[in-house]
């Protein structure tokens, strides 16, 4: 069920009964849909909240191909996104799915990124961080702090690809593990299948998402 579909009273159900069936007999309150960024259906049924939370941090695995979708499920509803450090992050997608005119790219922030992001994390809907050589980086829970009250400020959600910042409240890992459309020495492209873990402290959740032309799925796991 794509929550955007949905009326405010309706969204809300639909998250109590989410989760509801992760456990307990009573369904602990649930954020105001309004305070969810929208991501592609078939990823937010991995998510208790259907999408990505306002004011936090996600860790999500170099994966440019689901990173790209949820720029486009952003972007189409009018959400404003900031990419930093990720210079080769190809957003050709964007143009066709989503509204690349919403999309700001910093492609070097300095010797100081994470100042670069503590700014626009109180602005934005959407920022995401690409850190480290090969995504090596190391964040120290003194350097993550000042990022973290100045999230928790504004209005973005805040995505880290390998820069997981202490205190961030889902961790995605994802990978292509399939392409679509090709033979032996044939065909092109048309999809492909990304294999899907999202963990939280409440436990994990595995799925397949496909993009490309074909309708997306989720088989879950």
């Amino acid at each position: 069920m794509d929550l955007a579909t949905l009326d405010r009273g309706d969204r809300i159900a639909v998250l109590r009964s989410r989760m509801a069936a992760l456990g307990g007999t009573e369904a602990p309150a649930v954020a105001d849909p309004e305070e969810i960024l929208p991501v592609p259906s078939e990823l937010g049924k991995l998510l208790v909240s259907g999408g990505l939370a306002r004011r936090q941090a996600v860790a999500v695995s170099d994966c440019p191909a689901l990173v790209v979708e949820i720029i486009c499920s952003v972007t189409a509803r009018g959400g404003q996104v900031a990419v930093v450090g990720w210079p080769d992050l190809l957003l050709a997608q964007v143009s066709e799915s989503g509204d690349v005119d919403k999309v700001i790219v910093i492609p070097d922030p300095g010797p100081d990124p994470w100042s670069v992001v503590g700014v626009l994390v109180e602005g934005m809907d959407l920022v995401i961080y690409r850190g480290g050589v090969q995504g090596s980086e190391k964040v120290t829970p003194t350097r993550a702090r000042p990022v973290l009250a100045k999230l928790r400020k504004g209005e973005a959600s805040l995505l880290t690809v390998g820069a997981h910042l202490p205190g961030s409240a889902l961790v995605i890992d994802a990978h292509v593990e399939s392409f679509r459309g090709i033979g032996a020495g044939t065909g092109r492209i048309q999809g492909f299948d990304i294999a899907v873990q999202a963990k939280a402290k409440d436990g994990a959740r595995r799925g397949v998402v496909t993009c490309g032309k074909r309708r997306r799925r989720l088989e879950a796991v």
